[in-house]
């Protein structure tokens, strides 16, 4: 199972759209289009999964909602304060992580 989370990206969102253009002009099918999404699907996932990250921060903040579905951990949090270089506050962060080990294959 892959994650879809990165469809919402710009690089997502633009890809969905020229799948679109193609299918209703009838360059492409349905189902190819559906293959190539599902391939952007995997090769996201696998690539980021395969990244090393170095960055490390910080944050306190106040954790307005949680939701675990499908693997996945969606945190809603305001008056959030990053501990880093930057020193940035932020009003309300929402972070989605998914299993990295599943979400490869």
């Amino acid at each position: 199972m892959s994650y879809q989370i990165y469809r919402s990206t710009n690089v997502g969102t633009s890809l969905q759209e020229s799948l679109d253009e193609l299918v209703q002009a009838k360059q492409i099918t349905p189902q190819i289009a559906l293959q190539i999404i599902q391939t952007f699907d995997k090769v996201v996932n696998g690539y980021l999964s395969s990244q090393i990250l170095t960055n490390k921060l910080t944050f306190k903040s106040k954790l307005q909602t949680y939701r675990f579905c499908d693997n996945v951990w969606t945190l809603v949090m305001e008056d959030l304060s990053f501990q880093d270089q930057s020193g940035d506050e932020y009003k309300k962060v929402k972070i989605v992580a998914c299993d990295a080990k599943s979400s490869a294959t």
